[in-house]
């Protein structure tokens, strides 16, 4: 009788219980999962349908339906030396034949002959029978256990088994029958556990397809994505009955659902007397300490309210807000008490501690930090030629704008930094803008956001950012592959959105300014080196942004061929570029084409000294265009105008196409060849400074 177990499937159910995991770790987790199931079951060619992944910060669970109670037979294949190699000509076996049986496990006369096109070949093959499922499966789940990788790992026990935290259950069955995964000294069973107050458990779980059912009914909400939305429709609520509005950070949002296995939205309050701190420390004392999310009036100002999510008992709900009230008050006292002790001094007080903070090692202090941004921003506001009050003000601000990491406020809520530092400012005397400047000179922080309001900021920025990558650069402290401790590829980006945004400096002389002002300080580097190395870090930067905008990859390898190296100038040529194309596509081509074909014949060597009398009337119009356009186009780059240049050089179409149509330039008379590849000279140096047209000539 045929094996049937060859056709049955059952669900396979595995679920991995621990204590909470950390809120993004579990997140990633539960994407490697996804993948990690699949593919170990397909390595041992076990059959499946669908995984479907569960999380909490207790357990992670993979299902997969429709699985193999037996592994797939195989028959695998392989062509070995063709058969004037693997026999001789008395027909006996080679080494050849016999080493490729042997490396096979087949005997020599298992070997098949089979024609490949003209060739005949020896072939081997050899079956590898189905097995039972259940027998593969305790290894194959301890290997998707040990497959998972975390930012960090602990081992417990009298084990060297390594998790995110301590393993205390595991669950592994196929259909009915328990799976022996064995892994930190546990055994798999079939007993879950649920909510690790609402309903313990242990709880039997009688077929793989009960799982999720059990789990579920002992009060544990499966997915992020359903958590999420209990949360979202209970601030709604919430929202609704106080007539408030709630802000909920992706990133904090994200972290809550994930902290809990059964959500359950609370609202507290806290006294009104501690709305007289700022507001920023106030949200990240809730925030980003205890992942409370704030309420505001709809005006926007912060109201005395707060959302908590909790993941106890919804029968003690009175009592667990009184407790995260407590929390709350505690964590309000200090801010006060923080804010209040800093205010006895003007901001200017704490320039001088900063010599307590090492900024890195081989660039010394904040402090040190601070003298080279004013330095720099020196130079700044020079090359900027901002009016005197504007200038004394960046100068100023650059001054104050890492005073506030030292105060007790700022080290207590980092994330503050700079805010603090502006209302310190206020409270000292300093006028609007140098606030300002303070609160801002860390932006933009991320893509997209913000910069700066106003020049005296983002001189600030500008200098601190291009002093932090050019110094970090001087100590080889470079990024490498995805490695960038201090985010220098973050600061670039946001040097080249402030200069986007008018700043009017080049970023050149400022790199060499900054280069300087870190010689000065007494650390010895290669200038020459380092300052190429900054300089095609921001290249980079800058190609990478046009990239992600849009732009042609060839249209950016042009621009970059005239060696052109100021960020802004690249940036405006590369679209310009890409705009003409858009805007008249068969010109351009046929431009590029002509390039192209005009470069890959010239001959430098020649010089463009070429003899009028020898032209016909398709050179002389050609030569007639070249020196209009050659005049037209440095005109228009000296005034900063390439789209104006760009322009003049697709007047050169018509007579370039008219002159490679209607001449022979390679002429078997040597003079007229040489006089007309001297034509073609001037012609591809037209372009010069412009973009190399022949890499755009392909696309």
């Amino acid at each position: 009788m045929p094996n049937s177990a060859a056709h049955e499937t059952a669900t396979l159910a595995f679920e991995i219980g621990t204590e909470e995991i950390p809120a993004f770790d579990l997140e990633r987790a539960t994407n490697q999962l996804s993948e990690l199931v699949p593919a170990a079951l397909d390595e041992v060619r076990i059959p499946h349908s669908e995984t479907r992944i569960y999380s909490t910060p207790r357990r992670l669970i993979a299902i997969v339906s429709e699985v193999g109670r037996e592994t797939e037979a195989l028959v695998e294949t392989f062509r070995g030396p063709s058969v004037k190699i693997a026999f001789d000509d008395e027909g006996n076996p080679t080494k050849a034949a016999m080493g490729f049986a042997r490396g096979k496990g087949v005997e020599i006369s298992d070997l098949e002959r089979r024609r490949e096109g003209d060739t005949e070949y020896v072939f081997a093959s050899r079956q590898i029978s189905a097995r039972p499922s259940a027998e593969l499966l305790p290894e194959v789940l301890r290997g998707v256990i040990e497959g998972i990788t975390w930012p960090k790992s602990c081992h417990w026990g009298t084990t060297r088994d390594l998790f995110s935290r301590p393993v205390r259950w595991l669950v592994a069955m196929l259909g009915e029958e328990i799976i022996p995964v064995e892994f930190a000294g546990l055994t798999a069973g079939n007993a879950t556990r649920g909510h690790r107050v609402l309903a313990p458990g242990p709880f039997t779980v009688a077929t793989a397809d009960d799982l999720i059912a059990t789990v579920e009914a002992a009060s544990v909400v499966t997915t992020a994505v359903e958590r999420e939305s209990i949360i979202r429709s209970g601030v709604a609520a919430i929202e609704d009955a106080s007539g408030l509005v709630s802000v909920l950070p992706d990133k904090t949002l994200r972290e809550v659902i994930n902290l809990t296995e059964h959500p359950t939205v609370l609202e507290g309050t806290f006294d009104e007397a501690f709305l007289q701190v700022p507001e920023e420390i106030i949200v990240d004392a809730m925030l980003m300490h205890q992942r409370y999310f704030p309420l505001y009036h709809k005006n926007g100002k912060l109201s005395h309210h707060f959302i908590v999510v909790s993941n106890g008992d919804p029968a003690h709900a009175a009592t667990i807000i009184e407790g995260n009230e407590r929390v709350v008050a505690a964590r309000l006292y200090d801010a006060r008490f923080f804010y209040e002790a800093d205010l006895k001094h003007p901001l200017e007080h704490y320039v001088d501690a900063l010599d307590g903070v090492v900024f890195q090692e081989s660039l010394g202090t904040m402090r040190d930090k601070t003298n080279r941004a004013v330095s720099l921003a020196e130079h700044v506001v020079q090359a900027a030629d901002l009016a005197a009050d504007v200038a004394e003000d960046a100068l100023r601000a650059a001054y104050l704008s890492k005073a506030d990491l030292v105060t007790n406020a700022v080290i207590e809520f980092t994330s503050v930094q700079g805010v603090m530092g502006s209302y310190y400012a206020v409270a000292s005397g300093e006028n609007e803008r140098v606030a300002r400047a303070v609160a801002e000179h860390y932006r933009p922080r991320f893509s997209g956001d913000d910069v700066p309001t106003d020049a005296v900021g983002q001189v600030v920025a500008f200098a601190d950012k291009l002093d932090t990558i050019c110094g970090l650069f001087a100590v080889g402290q470079v990024p490498t592959g995805k490695a960038d401790p201090f985010a220098l590829r973050r600061a670039a980006l946001g040097i080249i959105s402030i200069l986007q945004a008018g700043l009017d400096v080049k970023l050149l002389p400022a790199i060499d300014a900054a280069l300087s002002v870190v010689q000065q300080a007494g650390i010895d580097f290669d200038l020459a080196k380092v300052r190429e190395s900054v300089v095609e870090f921001f290249v980079t930067r800058v190609r990478v942004l046009l990239r992600d905008e849009g732009a042609g990859a060839d249209a950016i390898d042009a621009v970059l061929a005239t060696n052109e190296r100021e960020p802004m100038e690249i940036i405006k040529r590369v679209r310009a570029l890409e705009r003409a194309r858009q805007s008249e596509p068969e010109q351009m081509r046929d431009l590029a084409l002509a390039f192209a074909r005009a470069n890959n014949l010239r001959d430098p060597k020649l010089g463009e000294a070429y003899d009028r009398s020898l032209f016909g009337e398709p050179e002389t119009r050609l030569a007639n265009a070249i020196d209009e356009a050659h005049e037209a186009v440095q005109a228009a780059l000296s005034a900063g105008n390439y789209e104006t240049a760009l322009g003049e050089l697709s007047r050169l179409r018509v007579p370039v196409d008219e002159f490679f149509t209607q001449v022979m330039i390679m002429d078997e008379n040597p003079a007229i060849r040489e006089n007309r590849l001297k034509l073609l000279n001037s012609f591809v140096n037209v372009f010069t400074g412009v973009a190399d047209f022949g890499l755009m000539a392909s696309k």
